[in-house]
């Protein structure tokens, strides 16, 4: 059995199912970790700025507003992802240069891919509550991701 799917048959309870809106990119399929937030919009500034700071071994979660309108990041933050050792990055927003991204050892879920950059103004939020997926995303909260979905849980759980 997967990850989540083990994580459901003892924990069902501790844990919230969010919606299936994202594709998988990358080699890592399945990851896990603590969340930190970004919340941006067609802006990628904070999501560098957190892909270059938050912990090894946590995942990012970015608010992109699920704007298809350009990439919020491409193959030179994934490249920081799998240098700093994160666990992975979910997206509700795009990626671009996916033939890149799938070669590299990263787990990364967006709901698409757009070949525009996005702006660089800097604006946004982070460590802040998100709200898209029909899920809360908390930081400090944890997120275990897998071919079979993405599970949400307010502790790390025993796996």
């Amino acid at each position: 059995m997967g990850l989540t799917a083990d994580i459901c048959d003892v924990h069902n309870e501790k844990v919230l199912l969010a919606d299936p809106l994202f594709q998988s990119f990358g080699q890592k399929p399945s990851f896990f970790g603590p969340i930190h937030t970004v919340k941006v919009l067609e802006d990628n500034v904070l999501v560098k700025k957190a892909l270059e700071s938050i912990p090894e071994a946590s995942v990012l979660v970015v608010d992109g507003g699920g704007s298809k309108r350009c990439a919020l990041m491409g193959d030179n933050l994934a490249a920081i992802a799998k240098e700093r050792n994160l666990a992975g990055v979910i997206i509700n927003g795009c990626i671009r240069d996916s033939g890149e991204i799938n070669e590299m050892p990263v787990g990364i879920r967006a709901i698409g891919t757009n070949p525009f950059k996005s702006i660089k103004k800097g604006e946004g939020e982070s460590a802040v509550l998100l709200r898209f997926a029909n899920v809360e995303w908390k930081p400090g909260a944890w997120v275990y991701v897998d071919e079979d979905g993405i599970l949400l849980a307010d502790e790390k759980l025993p796996i």
